[in-house]
Formats: structure tokens, C-alpha cells, sequence
């Protein structure tokens, strides 16, 4: 049975490295039947370690699995105390592994990024590609900051957002209108620009 999905619209969520911010907002939004992926837009997937100055690198395609299990066998204690290991656990049943936007060759119609420095590799390699299809696609950036509370909070806001998005006749038209109102609920500056595929 394919997925019946609220909107047409197609959406890419956006964090650094699609473990956290991304990962909880692609939940959030698929449990509510949107057309949803996720990514990272790093060079690696950095999760924090033992020590500030000894993060847990791995390379995008490494499946969560593996970095649970990983993690449980460095320090089982120590990461499931800091939240890691109940993250991983919920990202696998989401998906398998994390992914690099710029290695995506979907298109989608709204691009939401988690972070200034996020939304500007994203508009980076948008530019950096020729437009083959002339399709618009709007990239938008709600500043969440990377731990578990803030991640929740902006699952619900990016949800509201795209709600919004899903309910309008005519995007292109509504859309600096409808982020005007969304900045004024929710009291966060939101960055937007169009790009094309």
C-alpha cells in the first residue's frame, strides 16, 4: 500500500549532520503524512564524545545501527545518560542512515534549514548547480539550537510552518506574507530565499 501523504509538497529538512534536528523533525512531520526527507549538509556526522575535544566522527552513509553500536560498546552508560544512544535509537526506526544533501538529486519544494551556517552551504550548492528544470524551491531557516529539548520545539515549529505552507492556494505569492505572520507567533527571525532546480 503506497503512503497517502496531506500535501503534494515536497520536503527536505536540513541540519548539519542529520542526526538531532533534522532527524526529529522528519519524524514529527512523517507521523503527520507529509512528503518528508532529511539530511546533513557537513563533511562528516560529528557527535559529541567522552571529551569536548574528542568528537565521534563518522562518514554519512554509516548506518545508525552501527554508530549505536558503536557508541554502546565505547561507553553504554555514558551515552545513554547523555540522550545519544535513545537518538540513534529513534533514527534508525526512521531511517537507515544519515545522508548528505549534496549528494541528493530529488528535487523538493521547500528546503528548511536548521541553522544560519546550514542554510547558507545549502544556498551555496544550490548556486553552485546549473538550473535544468527552472523549478522553484524555497529555502527557509528556523534557528534551532543542536540538543534535545530545542530539537522538539523545533519539530513542532517547522510542522506549524509547513502546515501552513500545505493549506496555501498559491506559495510563491503567500509565502512572505505567511513568514511575516510566522515570525510574529512563534517570535523567531526566519530567513528565506528562492532557488531553482
Amino acid at each position: 500500500m503506497s503512503q497517502t501523504y496531506v500535501s503534494p509538497l515536497s520536503i527536505a529538512v536540513i541540519c548539519s549532520s542529520n542526526m538531532n534536528r533534522s532527524m526529529e523533525a522528519h519524524g514529527f512531520l512523517a507521523k503527520k503524512r507529509f512528503k518528508v526527507r532529511s539530511f546533513g549538509t557537513g563533511d562528516k556526522v560529528k557527535l559529541p564524545g567522552t571529551a569536548a575535544d574528542r568528537p565521534n566522527v563518522y562518514e554519512f552513509g554509516t548506518t545508525y545501527d552501527d554508530i549505536y553500536n558503536d557508541l554502546a560498546m565505547k561507553d553504554k552508560q555514558y551515552y545513554t545518560q547523555n540522550g545519544l544512544l535513545h537518538m540513534l535509537d529513534r533514527n534508525r526506526r526512521i531511517k537507515s542512515c544519515p545522508e548528505k544533501f549534496q549528494l541528493c538529486t530529488e528535487r523538493f519544494d521547500v528546503l528548511v534549514t536548521c541553522e544560519e551556517r546550514v542554510y547558507d552551504q545549502v544556498i551555496e550548492f544550490m548556486e553552485s548547480k546549473t538550473p535544468s528544470y527552472n523549478l522553484p524551491v524555497h529555502v527557509i531557516n528556523i534557528d534551532i539550537q543542536d540538543n534535545h529539548e530545542e530539537a522538539t520545539v523545533g519539530a513542532f515549529l517547522i510542522c506549524d510552518l509547513i502546515t501552513m505552507m500545505a493549506q496555501s492556494e498559491d506559495l510563491d505569492n503567500d509565502i512572505d506574507e505567511m513568514l511575516h505572520d510566522f515570525e510574529n507567533k512563534c517570535q523567531r527571525s526566519v530567513l528565506h530565499c528562492v532557488q531553482f532546480y
